[in-house]
């Protein structure tokens, strides 16, 4: 599909205003970004506009605000400071909203090769509402559409699908940026026809974000490694006792049901058994290693020993991994060694066995940067849901509303 959609260096952006939805929603702390990464990844597309005299608006979400206007530590004033550095050569601004008559009238102030930033777009209910009117204000900012954000383009918020259908329907560009087509390039490539065996690593906290994903991954996948929370409550459907360890019990019937599933489709399901334990975090006291059942009063909070070596066992032998998840709470020391493994085995396969390694953002892609891993695997996304997605085989509307190319 990428190959069919018009690219931003396919419209002619002299003297017009381009909008490009990119997903600058970075990990800040005291004011600072800890990780640039998904600006650095927009640059080309930046530098595209810029440097052939567009005037670039650049519209994004940080956080999760509440809707109903400004909150100072989801400012993308960081961003802005961020980007500026890296383009010594053009002149960045923030303008103080991303709609209004302030920011129509910056708009009209610029000159070619100038960049403007955007305020926080979910600081309006109508960014997650989809509401018409917001979306239109939007696009009345712009003559051109850029799409240039994966880790959003798997919603239906109004900046990734009903401003481009508005756009469109003016007879605006609607168009994708660089790092949107190398994304969905690299992610056909791995899913489309996958070498076997094929093989899903899902973790992370919840296992209600992740329920129709095990769904339609079960029948594509020749294994699936669970860890992290989620776990927890399939082990608590099998009658494993799981101790204080986070659970979702109203999701113990699904996760039960989808287990039956996976026999059904004669696909390996693996779940840990051992945990590395602690009874509070911070992590006051000693932490213990739990063969199977977790003591009452503690929880697990990382795979242990024996399931770090079945899990690294199936991944070894891979031709296809997909991993979206970490296994443990990697942010905490005595809780990365899972993580840490899993991500070290995968970057082998991929580097000895000629694997196909893709790492569906988030909590995955921020452990391989930690790891210092990220240079050896095949693909680290920048969209962890839009990713699994594209796994389970489902349409990416936003992406759908590009112009093709003629």
């Amino acid at each position: 599909m990428a190959t069919e959609i018009r690219s931003i260096d396919h419209v002619n952006v002299k003297g017009k205003t381009v909008l490009m939805r990119v997903d600058y929603n970075v990990p800040i702390q005291d004011g600072q970004i800890t990780d640039d990464r998904r600006i650095r990844l927009t640059l080309d597309s930046v530098r595209s506009v810029a440097n052939r005299g567009g005037r670039l608006l650049l519209a994004s979400h940080l956080g999760r605000p509440r809707g109903i206007g400004p909150e100072p530590g989801l400012s993308l004033a960081p961003c802005a400071e961020r980007l500026q550095e890296m383009l010594p050569k053009s002149r960045v601004k923030l303008a103080p909203d991303c709609i209004g008559d302030d920011v129509e009238n910056m708009v009209l102030d610029m000159e070619d090769g100038d960049v403007l930033m955007l305020e926080n777009l979910r600081f309006h209910h109508g960014e997650k509402d989809r509401d018409a009117g917001f979306a239109s204000q939007l696009a009345g900012l712009a003559e051109i559409y850029c799409h240039e954000s994966f880790g959003a383009a798997h919603r239906k918020d109004a900046s990734v699908l009903a401003v481009p259908e508005a756009m469109s329907r003016r007879g605006c560009p609607c168009v994708a940026g660089f790092l949107l087509l190398r994304e969905m390039v690299e992610l056909s490539r791995a899913f489309d026809q996958p070498q076997r065996p094929f093989i899903a690593v899902l973790g992370g906290s919840k296992v209600s974000d992740k329920l129709s994903a095990i769904e339609n991954v079960l029948p594509r996948v020749d294994a699936l490694l669970i860890g992290g929370a989620m776990a927890y409550t399939f082990l608590l459907g099998q009658g494993v006792a799981i101790g204080a360890s986070r659970i979702e019990p109203e999701f113990v019937p699904a996760a039960t049901r989808l287990l039956k599933q996976a026999e059904q489709t004669n696909t390996r399901v693996l779940l840990p058994v051992d945990h590395i334990c602690a009874q509070e975090i911070p992590v006051v006291g000693k932490t213990q290693t739990a063969a199977h059942a977790i003591p009452e009063g503690w929880m697990g909070l990382d795979i242990g020993p024996k399931s770090i070596q079945q899990f690294t066992g199936q991944i070894a032998h891979a031709k296809t991994i997909y991993w979206n998840g970490p296994v443990g709470a990697f942010e905490i020391e005595p809780f990365a060694a899972g993580t840490r493994m899993l991500a070290e085995v995968i970057a082998l396969a991929t580097s000895q066995h000629h694997a196909t390694s893709v790492i569906g953002g988030g909590d995955s892609a921020a452990a391989v940067v930690q790891f210092g891993l990220e240079g050896q695997m095949s693909h680290v996304s920048t969209g962890g849901g839009a990713s699994l997605c594209l796994l389970e085989g489902r349409r990416l509307h936003s992406i759908e509303a590009l112009d093709k190319r003629s």
